[in-house]
C-alpha cells in the first residue's frame, strides 16, 4: 500500500493562521473523512488537563519508552491525568496522546488547548480528479495536516517555533497538484516531498 507523499505548503509562527489556511485546503477535498486524527506531546500538567478536557477518555502514554527497573518490562501510562495532582503528573511527563475523533468543533478546541509540545491535526480525504494536470484523487493518501511546532510530516524529534501545513497526495508524489493547492492559499511548495501517513 505505501505511504502518502506530504508537501509543506505553509510555515508560520501563528498557529491560528496555520489552522485557517489548512481549513481552506480542506474545503477543496472532494470527500473528507468523518474523523480527524489528533496527536500531541504533553509537557506540563496544564497541557495534560486541557487535552483531557478536549478528548475525554483519551489514552495517554510516555513519549520515551520506560522500563520497570526490576523486570525490564516496558511500562505503559495507565493513570487518569485528571485525578493526579501537579506533582504526581509531573513525574510522568512528557506524555503523548493520539486519537481518532469525530470531526466538527474538536479541531478548534484542540487549537485553543495547544501547549508548547509538538502536535498535529490530520484530515484524511480525497482530492478531486484534475484532468488538466492528469491528477487523480486517492482516498488512502489524500488530505491536509498541520504540524504545530514542527516541520516533519511524520513524528519528528525537532521542535521549531513554526507550524507547518502539509498537503498529502498519492504514494507516487504529485508535485503539480501540491503546487496548485499551495497557490490556492497564496503560497508555494516550501521544500522536498516527505514521507506521509
Amino acid at each position: 500500500m505505501g505511504n502518502s507523499r506530504a508537501y509543506p505548503v505553509l510555515r508560520t509562527t501563528d498557529a491560528g493562521e496555520a489552522y485557517r489556511q489548512a481549513r481552506r485546503l480542506c474545503a477543496l477535498l472532494e470527500h473528507i473523512g468523518d474523523k480527524v486524527w489528533l496527536s500531541a506531546e504533553i509537557r506540563t500538567p496544564g497541557d495534560a488537563r486541557r487535552m483531557a478536557g478536549i478528548v475525554p477518555g483519551a489514552d495517554f502514554d510516555y513519549v520515551d519508552a520506560r522500563t520497570d527497573p526490576a523486570t525490564g518490562d516496558f511500562l505503559f501510562f495507565d493513570l487518569d491525568v485528571t485525578r493526579l495532582d501537579d506533582a504526581g503528573l509531573q513525574a510522568h511527563l512528557p506524555l503523548q496522546f493520539m486519537e481518532d475523533v469525530g470531526r466538527g468543533d474538536v479541531e478548534e478546541r484542540f487549537l485553543t488547548a495547544l501547549g508548547e509540545g509538538t502536535a498535529s491535526i490530520e484530515w484524511h480525504g480525497r482530492w478531486p480528479d484534475d484532468p488538466e494536470i492528469d491528477s487523480h484523487g486517492h482516498w488512502n493518501y489524500d488530505g491536509v495536516q498541520i504540524v504545530f511546532h514542527g516541520d516533519e510530516a511524520q513524528y519528528g524529534d525537532t521542535w521549531t517555533e513554526d507550524h507547518t501545513v502539509f498537503v498529502h497526495v498519492t504514494k507516487y508524489g504529485d508535485l503539480e497538484r501540491a503546487q496548485k493547492l499551495a497557490a490556492h492559499i497564496g503560497s508555494e511548495v516550501l521544500g522536498e516531498e516527505q514521507l506521509g501517513w
